[in-house]
């Protein structure tokens, strides 16, 4: 599968600190079942909006040459591409330039600041449609107001957007609250994605996360999800997922005849 959501740069975020750590995460990805990557460190709107970002492009520049030169020495197999995870830190978000996009494409991977959806999130989110981008928003579920704002969902798909899901929150990685809402993202046919969000140290949580799909029926919302990612590279918008009906109670209460 492709991966587009990861942080495997040496140097330049909270992902590797070194082309070692770079090496290492590469490997467990490819050991993970992922044949594609599209590396994506992050870079905030405002950076680009102001000129601030001239310097640290310049050292992202350099962190990619030195993950490819790993990759095509070591991994010659694996699809290697990159872009960025944009944080919406201004409402008028440009990204003319092919690099904050994703492999050069349309789509744009896209964050909310300080994991908290801001107010009037979707003016930013058709901005960047009206600049002919297709956002992804990337891990909905981890967000720290999304439970009492679900209904934003409808508002962003509106505006054009789509939602990437983290594997991790399925296995509940980052706990029970992002994982309840990720199935409930799930069960209503609102994500398009699933991605490992690896930053290169500990375990990447695809492998476990797409099992634990398997293992609660949506085998089909997976494949979807799947060819979905394929497509960016494409340049293709991706296949509708289907909603499904997902059993969210714990095993130890599935043996109890009163529950």
């Amino acid at each position: 599968m492709l991966d587009f959501h990861n942080h495997l740069m040496p140097g330049v975020d909270d992902g590797a600190g070194t082309i070692e750590e770079s090496r290492d995460g590469l490997k467990t990805m490819i050991d993970n079942g992922i044949t594609g990557i599209i590396t994506t460190p992050h870079l905030a709107a405002s950076q680009i909006e102001t000129g601030g970002a001239r310097r640290y492009l310049e050292v992202v520049a350099e962190a990619w040459d030195s993950l490819t030169a790993v990759a095509e020495k070591e991994f010659p197999k694996l699809k290697l591409a990159r872009g960025f995870e944009v944080m919406l830190d201004t409402p008028h978000p440009r990204l003319d330039d092919p690099l904050f996009r994703l492999a050069g494409t349309q789509f744009a991977l896209v964050e909310f600041p300080f994991m908290s959806i801001p107010p009037n999130s979707t003016y930013a989110l058709r901005a960047l449609r009206d600049g002919g981008w297709i956002p992804i928003i990337a891990h909905p579920e981890r967000y720290a107001n999304m439970e009492s704002n679900m209904l934003l969902i409808d508002e962003w798909k509106d505006a054009g957007a789509y939602l990437q899901i983290n594997a991790g929150s399925l296995v509940g990685t980052y706990g029970a609250r992002p994982r309840k809402i990720v199935f409930d993202i799930l069960s209503a046919g609102q994500a398009e994605y699933i991605c490992s969000d690896y930053h290169a140290r500990g375990r990447c949580m695809i492998r476990s996360g797409t099992d634990e799909m398997k293992k609660r029926g949506l085998s089909e919302q997976l494949s979807t999800m799947v060819l979905n990612a394929k497509k960016i590279i494409r340049g293709e918008r991706p296949a509708a997922v289907a909603g499904a009906e997902i059993d969210t109670k714990p095993a130890w209460k599935k043996v109890l005849p009163w529950s």
